[in-house]
């Protein structure tokens, strides 16, 4: 039997690559460092922290920058075309109970960008100690972890936009990607979304910027109720569709609105970015929530608050990072309580 574990569930470690001024922020790199420090502390004060880094001289950079912070750090050399590890590292699933480590294909979001070091990137921590020797599946299939959302039992939830678009599996119908899913993550279930991404968003409508299971009966997703933005039809839309979802027991899934922040947020050249609360990371006793310096931060957290009770909520400072048009859940990836070995 094969099962997607849940985010919330116990975790071994939370994977992050450090950004370096060769890369797409390195206009903004103090700023966005700044970022990573509070989120890399965050981490590793309630698990291991995994950290990509270029080579030694870029990890004693971090270190400098951490100071006393490192502890719980474990640093791994390799190459990366972008910071955005969600969609290319590792997913984890159980098989009958023991962690196996999926390796799908990535390909720029849609060929998009430049991916070679990003899809290379699995073959290289399987180099690096917690990840040597452990059991692994390469599978010829285009999948990024930002694109599905597990409720740790049997149900995914994704758009068509994204999963069913012709620039990642083509050929596949709808029938042939819910195979895939079945097989390799033990989905019976899928929920599927028709919904447009976000402005800015440029991975074709990942489900992590727009609704996500927190647990497994409710939903949090994000909303809008001002009729003048550009986003309120299609959001009134996907709401509509959530209501009409149900639970594997046939019932009604709780759902926690989350507005966008008040003001939108542009980048220099007038591209708005996709600032939102639905990309939030849930990590060994907290639940680290994107802020913005937005008025509707503190809507977000508190109703996140509501969803995880048993969680410290930890707002974190993301405004840097949508700027290369990802936030805080893009940025990172756990592994399950067991996955890997240190």
């Amino acid at each position: 039997m094969t099962r997607f574990p849940a985010e919330w569930e116990k975790q071994s470690a939370v994977l992050i690559a450090w950004p370096h001024h060769t890369g797409d922020f390195s206009n903004r790199l103090e700023s966005v460092e700044q970022s990573y420090r509070f989120i890399a502390e965050t981490i590793a004060g309630h698990e291991r922290l995994l950290i990509v880094c270029q080579d030694g001289d870029h990890q004693q950079h971090i270190q400098n920058l951490l100071g006393d912070n490192t502890g719980n750090i474990v640093f791994i050399h390799a190459e990366v075309n972008d910071i955005w590890v969600r969609d290319t590292v590792f997913l984890t699933v159980e098989n009958n109970g023991k962690a196996n480590l999926c390796n799908f294909c990535f390909n720029g979001w849609g060929e998009k960008y430049p991916h070679h070091n990003d899809n290379a990137l699995n073959q290289k921590l399987l180099s690096a100690i917690p990840f040597q020797g452990l059991p692994h599946t390469d599978i010829d299939f285009i999948l990024e972890g930002g694109s599905i959302e597990s409720d740790g039992i049997d149900t995914l939830m994704t758009t068509r936009q994204c999963l069913l678009n012709p620039n990642r599996n083509k050929g596949l119908s709808q029938h042939g990607i819910e195979q895939r899913l079945q097989q390799h993550l033990g989905a019976t279930r899928i929920l599927w979304l028709d919904q447009d991404n976000l402005s800015g968003d440029d991975t074709d409508a990942h489900i992590d910027t727009l609704a996500r299971f927190c647990p497994a009966d409710t939903i949090a997703y994000t909303s809008c109720d001002d009729a003048q933005d550009p986003h309120y039809a299609g959001l009134k839309n996907m709401e509509a569709q959530l209501q009409a979802f149900r639970t594997r027991t046939n019932e009604a899934y709780q759902l926690i609105p989350l507005p966008m922040p008040t003001t939108p947020l542009f980048d220099e050249a007038g591209q708005q970015l996709p600032a939102n609360y639905a990309n939030f990371l849930i990590i060994n006793g907290a639940v680290m929530v994107p802020v913005y310096g937005d008025p509707n931060d503190n809507i977000a957290l508190q109703r996140l608050e509501t969803c995880f009770p048993a969680h410290k909520i930890i707002a974190t400072p993301c405004r840097p990072l949508v700027h290369q048009y990802g936030s805080l859940h893009c940025m990172t990836m756990q592994f399950p309580a067991g996955a890997l070995h240190f």
